[in-house]
């Protein structure tokens, strides 16, 4: 599964074995995150296991960008799953730091490289 949003925010769903990668590119902020939420409820609803998040490549642009993933946190959790983020540039995982949100978001263990990949265009 792909989503793009008028070509500025691609994301990409990998299948992990018992989990489910979504790979974030691109700009989370005010103008991107109704897209970005809608796609990580879909994930999250209608999946299974464990949501890992790479954002090694996004960039959380404003409080918007933030909130969307501490909403798909508390959804993921209430579904009986986990979510958490695997990879993250520097700027990111210091902007998670100072919020905090490190403490819950962040997975610690390894992680497996995907197996089966699905990815739709």
């Amino acid at each position: 599964m792909s989503v793009s949003t008028v070509g500025v925010l691609p994301v990409v769903v990998r299948t992990m074995g018992t989990a489910q990668e979504v790979e974030i590119t691109g700009r989370i902020d005010v103008h991107t995150v109704p897209d970005v939420r809608l796609l990580l409820h879909e994930i999250i609803d209608t999946g299974c296991g464990d949501v890992l998040m790479r954002l090694a490549d996004a960039e959380i642009g404003d409080a918007t960008g933030l909130g969307v993933l501490v909403e798909a946190y508390n959804r993921a959790r209430r579904a009986g799953r986990r979510l958490a983020v695997v990879d993250m540039s520097d700027r990111t995982g210091r902007l998670l730091r100072a919020s905090r949100l490190h403490r819950s978001l962040v997975l610690r263990e390894a992680v497996d490289e995907p197996t089966v990949v699905a990815v739709t265009a």
